[in-house]
């Protein structure tokens, strides 16, 4: 039986992401098999999917024992987990692993932790069982950045020179695995997204500041792997870059999901900030500009 026509497994974190793509695999004639992260994921998620479970995010073994039962042979992982609850002083009592959660803690991942090392560690546990991640915007290509400025609202002179200013930077950053936003004004950079979140850099940046205009420059983890690291623009990031007295948002077209496009552009238009997609120096739009 094709893959496509199988039960789609969706390993489900924070965030409208797990529910975009539940509602897209259903309209694509998929059956939806959700095992969702108790305490990250949003309990309307179960209602966009055929099954669904609660799941520890320490609990690789259960995750696996649900989508190969339902006959997943594919699965999407999306949805953040926030980093505060996995460094908090009660993680270990809120995420008791399995066993084969501990044993992959102990052994493969025993000298490195970062994000991107666990991320791959749990493909390759999914894959030794016959379950393939796939990209996570397969069902959700409507929803993706397109190349130049999305909204009416245009960029200044100024938050262009910003755009092209910081994209070279932001990239760096990525490259560094340190973060993967920052805030620039009149190209001086007035802060880096580690590990707290672009909504609280968003904040920090207004509180460091209060000079109105400044831009947001976002893009993808330079490994650009869509299984894995799609960056989410949502109403939420621009209700919190209005507040910080942003006027200009820049993420990488193509490798970039806005969370019900429509209404984040339409809000963006609203409260007078210029979002722009970028494919790198090279896009037509920067340069045409610049």
């Amino acid at each position: 039986m094709p893959a496509a026509s199988q039960p789609l497994g969706l390993i489900a974190g924070e965030g409208i992401f797990p529910l975009l793509v539940a509602r897209g695999a259903r309209a694509a004639g998929r059956t939806v098999v959700c095992t969702a992260f108790k305490g990250s994921a949003a309990p309307e998620l179960k209602a966009e999917c055929d099954q669904f479970a609660w799941v520890g995010v320490a609990q690789i073994g259960k995750w696996i024992r649900i989508l190969r039962s339902a006959g997943c042979s594919q699965a999407i992982m999306v949805g953040r987990v926030a980093k505060r609850k996995m460094y908090d002083r009660w993680r270990y009592v809120r995420n008791i692993p399995d066993w084969r959660t501990l044993k992959l803690w102990l052994t493969e991942l025993r000298h490195d932790k970062r994000d991107q090392a666990v991320l791959y560690a749990v493909i390759r546990e999914l894959q030794k069982e016959g379950i393939t991640l796939i990209d996570s915007t397969e069902y959700t290509k409507d929803h993706l950045a397109a190349d130049g400025v999305m909204t009416h609202r245009q960029p200044t002179d100024a938050q262009w020179g910003d755009a092209r200013h910081g994209w070279e930077l932001c990239q760096t950053l990525s490259r560094l695995d340190i973060g993967q936003a920052i805030a620039v004004m009149n190209k001086n950079v007035i802060a880096v997204e580690a590990m707290e979140g672009t909504n609280a850099l968003i904040e920090r940046a207004g509180t460091l500041c209060r000079t109105p205009g400044w831009t947001l420059i976002k893009v993808s983890n330079v490994k650009r792997d869509m299984r894995v690291d799609v960056p989410t623009i949502g109403i939420t990031t621009v209700e919190k870059l209005h507040a910080a007295g942003a006027g200009c948002l820049v993420v990488e077209a193509g490798k970039t999901i806005l969370l019900e496009k429509e209404k984040v552009l339409a809000l963006a238009d609203k409260l007078k900030i210029a979002v722009i997609g970028c494919e790198g120096f090279a896009s037509d739009a920067l340069e045409a500009k610049l």
